[in-house]
């Protein structure tokens, strides 16, 4: 592989720790969640933010000059994009506890979140892996075990919304949490698109 490649690869491995910092943010915000305090949080959280916003930034700088990328210039986009939505979605959730005035935070939230943390980790053991996926021999495996995480996201996105619409008396409260959680749901996602767009740059690159 040339050596202007390992600028792509970087890239991604930086975003994806950023990733990994903001989901367990996240939790510790959840864990130890004092309502007053979250203007705080937000402002925290919006650090990682920000810093994965400058290096999708970095990265469209650097796909308009190039000449010859190591995989399709699209690819590259796209999941340079994805990764950027993941880093969006964790942020979200907290403005979404913000705007809704909640004053205590639900025990599914907090695994919710820490289902987070598990394909944020996932995200960068396969983005370690990804600059050499032709020769790696667990790339494979650590996309699918992203996925697995996924579907435990959707098995908790069920069960969770289902015990809200039969325990809820406050209406407010139900809508309120059904929209946090909606935003668990598409950060999960968002996680697994990210896992799944490498998964079709290997099968395209091999």
């Amino acid at each position: 592989m040339a050596k202007g490649d390992k600028f792509y690869f970087e890239n991604f491995s930086e975003c994806t720790s950023l990733a990994k910092k903001a989901a367990a943010f996240l939790v510790e915000c959840l864990d130890n969640y004092r309502a007053d305090d979250l203007e705080k949080m937000i402002r925290e959280m919006h650090v990682f933010e920000h810093s994965a916003d400058i290096k999708k930034h970095e990265m469209n700088e650097t796909l308009a000059k190039a000449f010859v990328t190591p995989v399709d210039r699209e690819d590259l986009d796209m999941l340079s994009q994805q990764l950027d939505d993941v880093l969006d979605l964790l942020e979200e959730v907290l403005q979404k506890l913000y705007i809704y005035d909640i004053k205590s935070i639900e025990p599914a939230a907090i695994s919710y979140a820490k289902h987070l943390v598990k394909a944020c980790d996932l995200l960068c053991e396969i983005m370690a892996e990804f600059e050499n996926f032709k020769k790696s021999k667990k790339i494979h495996s650590l996309v699918v075990a992203c996925n697995d995480v996924e579907e435990d996201c959707d098995k908790l996105y069920l069960s969770t919304m289902r015990d809200l619409t039969r325990n809820s008396t406050d209406a407010l409260h139900t809508l309120f949490w059904h929209n946090i959680y909606d935003c668990f749901e598409a950060c999960a996602d968002a996680c697994e698109h990210v896992s799944e767009c490498v998964g079709s740059i290997i099968m395209k690159n091999t």
